[in-house]
């Protein structure tokens, strides 16, 4: 059993063979993929996804505004999240966050989107699916002070160091990894990945991005989630087939639905 937790395969990337890159997904043996929302108006990632959810009982889907969108961020945009959030295979809210790398927004906007979005998903009892790049310390303080209304939720492409993933995980998190970690250079990402208990750990491909080695360079899709499996396996020294269970089972208890928000 094997969940890719975290892919867009709603995204022009896959126009041409959409259909084809769920069943390569199917025959590896990915029994579900969620296909993430990001509030990309252009592309109109959300609806894109809930449509492909809708037409794939392996896809689940979430809806939220990435960091780089949160400039989009109005009454406008929150009143169709919240009519989006209602349908059934909604399970998660994200992926939201911070992203001081290309700052597409302003710190400001993004500290501001990214509370709300916490907020919000409280209200709905949805985990938070997070993005955080180059903004560990705001993150953290963000999601310590909204531990009360936290309803915990996954660390999404982890990418910092053995510190933050301790405080995250002490905040009730998961730590997800992908083909970032199978990075010849990345040394630091691989010892936090030897380090998380595997009670709270998951995978993904975030594709179309970040394709593992062997396949580096190449468009990611899901049915190489394998070689981030392979991969965690060896380095962690534990049976291939026993992690990818854990991180399966991991993902079925973190994105429990629920579907009324709290008055």
């Amino acid at each position: 059993m094997l969940v890719d937790s975290h892919c867009h395969i709603e995204g022009p990337e896959f126009d041409e063979d959409r259909l084809e890159v769920l069943a390569r997904a199917e025959a590896a043996g990915i029994v579900r993929m969620l296909c993430i929302g990001t509030g990309d108006w252009k592309r109109r990632s959300m609806q894109e996804a809930i449509r492909l959810a809708e037409q794939s009982e392996r896809v689940d889907t979430s809806v939220g505004v990435h960091p780089h969108d949160a400039g989009w961020y109005d009454n406008s945009v929150e009143a169709e999240v919240l009519r989006l959030v209602r349908h059934p295979k909604v399970v998660g809210w994200g992926e939201i966050g911070l992203d001081y790398h290309t700052l597409h927004a302003d710190r400001e906007t993004q500290l501001r989107v990214f509370q709300r979005q916490l907020a919000l998903a409280y209200q709905w009892r949805l985990p938070v699916i997070v993005h955080s790049r180059k903004a560990g310390e705001d993150t953290l303080r963000l999601l310590t002070q909204a531990r009360r209304l936290s309803n915990a939720g996954v660390m999404h492409c982890y990418g910092g160091g053995w510190e933050m993933a301790r405080a995250c995980l002490d905040l009730g998190f998961f730590i997800s990894f992908a083909g970032n970690v199978t990075f010849k250079n990345a040394t630091d990402l691989q010892e936090v990945a030897r380090r998380v208990p595997a009670d709270r750990l998951l995978v993904e491909t975030d594709s179309p991005y970040l394709a593992p080695v062997p396949v580096r360079g190449r468009r990611n899709e899901p049915v190489y989630l394998r070689h981030v499996t392979r991969f965690l396996s060896e380095l962690r020294r534990e049976p291939c087939a026993r992690l990818e269970q854990a991180s399966a089972e991991n993902y079925f208890l973190l994105f429990k639905s629920g579907r009324e928000p709290e008055p």
